[in-house]
């Protein structure tokens, strides 16, 4: 993607359903568990890369001996960084006593059976060690500890801070992670008092009492009670002291989720690929946690996939099929495929199908999948160009003729190459530019001056990466024409389920729109619908509708890629410049069951999405940076 927008957050939860003498004798370590979440991790660094963090917790410790462990680093190297630590600490240990397993879950922290590890993008806030997952709230009851990580965005904070306030709490900060670490904290108490006056009232000890409790946990009843008036998306993974955990998922099925089990494991997952790889599986061997359900997995071992919420219509992110997640899922892959071919007979048009004119290319290097579908599709229309000439040739048709028809190819080429980073701190800012368009490289003498460009590209969000470096980039190569094709149709609003996608005037899109009204000479228009967000947020949530629409309602997508192509075309340019964008039905087309577009098309999947649409635009009218949610 030109425009760099951070990925989701990813999780990886490992549960060792046999003692750790087992994977001693079997697979030659006790810290099997431990190696598979650094595997899961690794294989996911796409989804995070300003820290990570890992808690282990130890099924039925001795007294005084510490359970729950927990690492966390910073940094984009922040998963080499806490395996590191990790090993420092099992290097640190008495490798004669350590050969003894026993000792070993004594004395090491991270030799537990139940393992979860976060990777963080920043989407907001700062990203210091406070704020990397996973959280922990902590008690001398093992059963009331918590642990808690995931991939999530909560639009209603401050509704559900309030509701802690009211319960008789004082969370320290207002944010997602606190509020939901104490509000599933909160009902996990309230099942502790349950199960608690339950032994009370049959006269058991104390000890006993602690036992039944572990035992008995209803974590369906806590998940039922936590997330009952949650807005967002999340896949969220939670650990409790005592080794129960559970893994939720939201009622769209917005963010991803994948498990495997066998008498050994269980494992979960954000991607696919990450637990095929780590364990050598198939696609077909893997589940997702349904929409609205939590896989629940007690202390025994034992494990199920439980509905807590009542599921609604399914809308998972098409952003994680088009850009956030690992190419190598093999359905991601060719969804790419797709969405690379749909756009093929746009460009043919603008291209009046003149090919043998045409250079084909790609901004590197997640948009190659695309460009191999874009590719496929020319190749499907050349192919029954070339059988129609044929036809047409007849019977009399020479060898040469025929050769000459057969050796029209499509010219396909890589001509933009990402250079090592740059550092630009030294330049003052007017020379900073020229050292980003530096960070590229390009394959001169390919392109010739009657020649059109056509370079694809995951999406366009900002455009000033386009503006900036590439576009003055490729015009080097003195082409007649650059067409930028996007395998994403046009981002015109806020996300708030986890992309660093919240301020209206970010999108090149908005600007567009912005600049259209302006030329019609009706800028006023603004006003009317900065007065119609703020008259729909005096209403009930689950009421508002989303007013923004009546910004892009004025003009076609057409007319909003005409002026974008105007908008991110540098002064000075030689080639013209055009910009393509998916379509909505193409994109949905292309991945039929991953239909959120909240992002494209504004139809958001929960009421919290449009009380922050609204939000976000009055925000912006005001002159507010403030997050919107």
């Amino acid at each position: 993607m030109s425009d760099p927008i951070k990925h989701e957050c990813g999780v990886a939860f490992v549960r060792l359903r046999k003692p750790l003498e087992f994977y001693k004798e079997k697979y030659g370590t006790e810290l099997w568990g431990l190696k598979k979440l650094q595997m899961l991790m690794n294989k996911q660094l796409n989804r995070g890369q300003d820290g990570s963090g890992l808690a282990v917790i130890k099924l039925d410790p001795e007294y005084g001996s510490r359970y729950i462990a927990r690492e966390r680093a910073n940094g984009s190297g922040a998963v080499s960084t806490l395996f590191e630590r990790v090993n420092t600490k099992y290097a640190n240990l008495d490798q004669e006593k350590a050969q003894d397993t026993k000792w070993l879950k004594k004395k090491y922290p991270y030799a537990g059976e139940v393992l979860l590890g976060h990777l963080r993008y920043a989407t907001h806030g700062k990203n210091s060690i406070e704020n990397i997952h996973p959280f922990l709230r902590q008690n001398n009851w093992m059963s009331r500890n918590l642990v808690l990580a995931g991939n999530y965005n909560v639009t209603n904070v401050q509704e559900m801070y309030q509701q802690l306030i009211e319960l008789g709490q004082h969370p320290k900060e207002i944010s997602d992670n606190v509020t939901m670490l104490e509000k599933i904290g909160h009902f996990l108490d309230d099942e502790n008092e349950r199960l608690y006056k339950e032994c009370k009232e049959n006269d058991m000890d104390s000890l006993a009492t602690a036992e039944h409790i572990k035992n008995n946990l209803d974590l369906e009843n806590v998940l039922k009670n936590s997330f009952k008036s949650v807005d967002g998306g999340y896949n969220m993974v939670g650990l409790i002291g005592d080794g129960n955990a559970f893994v939720m998922r939201d009622p769209n099925g917005i963010r991803p989720n994948y498990y495997w089990s066998n008498d050994e494991v269980i494992v979960v997952a954000s991607e696919r690929p990450a637990i095929q790889t780590a364990f050598d599986l198939q696609m077909g061997d893997l589940k997702e946690v349904k929409p609205g359900n939590a896989l629940i997995v007690k202390r025994d071992g034992s494990f199920e996939e439980k509905q807590i919420l009542e599921p609604q219509e399914r809308l998972s992110c098409s952003f994680e099929r088009i850009y956030f997640s690992r190419g190598t899922d093999g359905k991601i892959h060719e969804e790419r495929k797709r969405l690379g071919r749909k756009i093929s007979r746009e460009i043919l048009t603008r291209l009046d199908f003149d090919i043998r004119s045409t250079v084909f290319s790609y901004i590197p290097n997640t948009a190659a999948t695309s460009y191999y579908g874009l590719i496929d599709g020319v190749y499907k229309y050349l192919d029954k160009w070339k059988r129609e000439q044929l036809l047409k040739l007849g019977s009399t048709a020479t060898a040469k003729e025929i050769d000459k028809l057969l050796s029209v190819k499509i010219r396909r080429e890589k001509l933009l190459i990402k250079d090592a980073k740059i550092r630009t701190f030294i330049a003052q800012d007017e020379g900073r530019d020229d050292l980003v368009g530096n960070g590229y490289d390009v394959t001169y003498e390919v392109v010739k001056p009657t020649d059109t460009l056509v370079v694809v590209d995951d999406s366009i969000v900002r455009g000033t990466t386009l503006k900036k470096s590439i576009l003055r980039i490729l015009d080097r190569l003195g082409p007649k024409k650059i067409i930028v094709a996007s395998s994403a149709p046009i981002i015109k609003y806020p996300d708030c389920y986890g992309i660093d996608m919240s301020r209206m005037n970010e999108f090149i899109a908005f600007q567009a729109v912005k600049s259209l009204l302006e030329k019609e000479g009706d800028l006023q228009f603004m006003d009317v619908v900065f007065e119609a967000c703020k008259a729909e947020l005096e209403k009930p949530v689950e009421e508002m509708e989303n007013k923004v629409k009546m910004l892009y309602d004025r003009y076609t997508d057409k007319q909003i890629e005409a002026e974008i192509g105007r908008l991110v075309t540098p002064a000075g340019m030689n080639a013209q410049v055009e910009i393509v964008y998916q379509t909505i039905k193409g994109l949905h087309a292309s991945c039929p069951n991953h239909l959120g577009d909240w992002y494209f098309s504004g139809n958001y999947p929960t009421s919290g999405g449009n009380q922050v649409v609204n939000r976000s635009y009055v925000y912006y009218m005001q002159g507010s940076n403030a997050r919107a949610y």
